[in-house]
């Protein structure tokens, strides 16, 4: 019993204690108001007289001064018995004790009111900063709470089981009600609705599907109940790969975190030792060891790196944070990093630039035929084929199919198909030939060419030329947008690999303003051709990749930046790639840069103010010129503004 009720009570004090400090911090705030105001009134001196005034002072500096303080003060006494003792709090203790010390030096003015503000201004800028981790932490949140709780499983009698995704096999028939997230990507085998995929994308606009349809787990159904056949097992269904991307994100630092990281330990040493250097060197050298101290001390609250230590990864957990708000995973800072000094883009084509499915976008009859019959003819001689350029005609042809009219099909590899079909009367058959010129010449038909760019499929009706059909790969929509967007934005380059033939790639890439294209590549020379433009890139600019499929994971490896279209790509793809774009909308590239741009320039604006700002303080403190207001306003001062600064990073429209 006793092991029960111990968690909870535990936890319990975890949560009091966290609220405690905020109310100590406001009750030592004003303690410190009414104290210092009665100092400043001469009251103390007036009821007490002096000396005595100056030794009740210190015993009332000092009550808000524990307070607030007593847990850095604690903090800095157990790094220094671990033998870690150079942080800020080591700094703020230091600096702070030492400033009631000075009630030894009779001959100095006293400092307690500076020490208890110290200690309360500083404990002030660590509310500021968890404030603002917390609310950079909320988009993070947000795609946090993807995560279903359960999924609904119907028994034989029909009723509803609620179990853990984790338990569900692949294949188990799953009911999602109106309301309910989609706890396993599937597909739906009964019923229509909306889902909802803004916590995964970004779109706001809801998406319509039916049965057939494929669903990914973390969607929020709106409308409809559905039925929906699981496909894969619960951890490895988007929401879990998205989960695991990212809770590992704050692991992967980049080279400028690292680098105030490695600062911070040489800089904090350094700063102590020139603090003790100036009070002992200047102790000496004048005698006025009163005065001397006071600057060391100064010197020892400006030093502090609190703003640096603190803005600069909040900074990247912010960006990191706004970017998965537009829909785009981040796997790490150091990404972020490499994603704004990316000036060259490179893009396979199909399901990237386009969206990999085929589609019939003309039919050019020859004079004096329907456009329907050339259709009919070839739908009734692709009818048994599932290949994607059959499957296209199919779903172009509206009518119905009747399958007993078709007597005979043979495929000829790589060329076409040919068949005899009855008429409707089913009195007297028909030869049709359907495919490329290669399968005409074979059969020794007459055939034209097409202007138009894609794949061609000729139709003969025994031996007599009735016109082709025209099918290819349609370009997304904002594929253009997203070029224009990637040169808005200054990237240098943007070139297209495909293993598609060349006059399809040449005319994709004019279509879209592409700079640079390369066509009929196999996937080893896809890494050949990165491998060729890395060589040609500058030291401080970087090539980002981006791809769908899984012949696309070794080129996303091997790119400064893989960016893989997530929604729809391949699992390969994605554990490859180091930014996610949940849409599949190229677009979102030339967003993602924008964010990672704008935040290592909230980076580098907190480390030229934090240090401008300090070195010049420093430089007054060692001559004298500065107080310990001023030093407060240095150390606590500047985290406060870099805070709020980083926390611009998480801003993302």
């Amino acid at each position: 019993m006793e092991s029960t009720t111990a968690k909870p009570r535990k936890k319990r004090r975890k949560k009091e204690s966290q609220q405690h400090k905020l109310h100590r911090i406001l009750l030592a705030l004003a303690i410190f108001a009414v104290v210092y105001a009665t100092d400043e009134l001469g009251a103390l001196a007036t009821l007490f007289g002096e000396p005595a005034a100056l030794y009740v002072s210190f015993v009332l500096f000092l009550v808000p001064f524990l307070i607030a303080g007593h847990d850095v003060l604690e903090k800095a006494w157990n790094n220094i018995r671990r033998g870690k003792a150079f942080d800020e709090s080591f700094l703020m203790a230091v600096a702070t004790i030492g400033a009631f010390a000075m009630i030894l030096f009779p001959d100095a003015d006293p400092h307690m009111a500076e020490g208890a503000a110290v200690m309360l201004f500083y404990q002030v800028g660590e509310l500021f900063q968890s404030y603002a981790v917390g609310k950079s932490r909320k988009s993070i949140a947000a795609m946090m709470d993807i995560a279903p709780d359960y999924a609904n499983v119907e028994g034989e009698n029909g009723g509803l089981t609620q179990v853990s995704p984790d338990d569900v096999a692949v294949g188990t028939i799953i009911v999602v009600k109106p309301g309910e997230r989609v706890p396993i990507d599937g597909t739906i085998v009964e019923g229509a609705t909306q889902l909802d995929t803004a916590a995964l994308t970004g779109e706001s606009v809801p998406r319509h599907v039916e049965v057939g349809a494929d669903v990914v787990s973390g969607c929020i159904n709106m409308t409809g109940l559905i039925k929906v056949r699981t496909t894969k097992p619960f951890g490895e269904s988007t929401v879990s790969r998205i989960l695991e991307l990212v809770e590992n994100a704050s692991e992967k630092k980049a080279r400028t975190e690292n680098f105030i990281t490695r600062f911070a330990r040489v800089y904090t040493p350094a700063v102590t030792g020139s603090a003790v250097a100036l009070a002992l060197v200047g102790g000496l050298a004048t005698g006025a060891w009163a005065d001397w101290i006071l600057r060391g001390l100064t010197f020892l609250v400006v030093s502090c790196p609190c703003a640096l230590v603190i803005s600069v990864p909040l900074s990247f957990f912010g960006g990191i944070g706004g970017a998965s708000r537009i829909g785009v995973l981040v796997k790490g800072s150091n990404y972020l990093e490499a994603l704004a000094e990316v000036d060259t883009v490179v893009f396979d084509k199909t399901g990237t630039l386009t969206n990999g499915t085929f589609n019939v976008v003309a039919i050019h009859p020859e004079e004096g035929v329907d456009p329907d019959y050339v259709l009919s003819c070839a739908a009734y001689a692709e009818a048994f084929s599932d290949h994607p350029i059959a499957l296209s005609v199919k779903a172009a042809y509206t009518g119905d199919i009747d399958q007993a009219r078709i007597v005979s099909v043979e495929e000829e590899s790589g060329h076409g198909v040919s068949a005899r079909v009855r008429e409707q009367t089913r009195e007297n058959e028909h030869v049709v030939l359907v495919g490329n010129d290669k399968l005409m010449a074979s059969h020794g038909e007459h055939w034209h060419d097409c202007e138009l760019t894609g794949t061609i499929l000729h139709v003969t009706v025994d031996d007599r030329y009735i016109g082709h059909v025209v099918i290819a790969d349609v370009v997304k929509d904002d594929a253009r947008a997203a070029i224009d967007a990637l040169h808005d934005c200054g990237v240098r380059r943007t070139v297209m690999l495909t293993g598609d033939r060349a006059e399809v790639a040449a005319a994709v890439a004019e279509q879209l303003g592409i700079d640079e294209h390369h066509a009929q590549l196999l996937p080893g020379d896809k890494v050949e051709q990165v491998e060729r433009l890395l060589a040609s890139e500058g030291e401080k600019r970087k090539l980002a990749f981006v791809g769908d499929g899984i012949n696309d994971a070794p080129v996303l490896t091997r790119a400064d930046v893989g960016i893989a279209m997530g929604a729809m790509g391949s699992d390969a793809a994605i554990e490859a790639a180091d930014v996610v774009l949940m849409d599949d909308k190229p677009s979102n590239i030339a967003r993602a840069i924008r964010v990672a741009r704008k935040t290592m320039g909230i980076v580098w604006q907190n480390i030229v103010f934090a240090l401008a700002v300090k070195l010049l303080i420093l430089v007054f403190a060692a001559l004298g010129l500065a107080n310990m207001w001023l030093a407060v306003f240095g150390d606590v001062g500047v985290a406060i503004i870099a805070i709020l600064n980083a926390m611009r990073a998480m801003s993302v429209k």
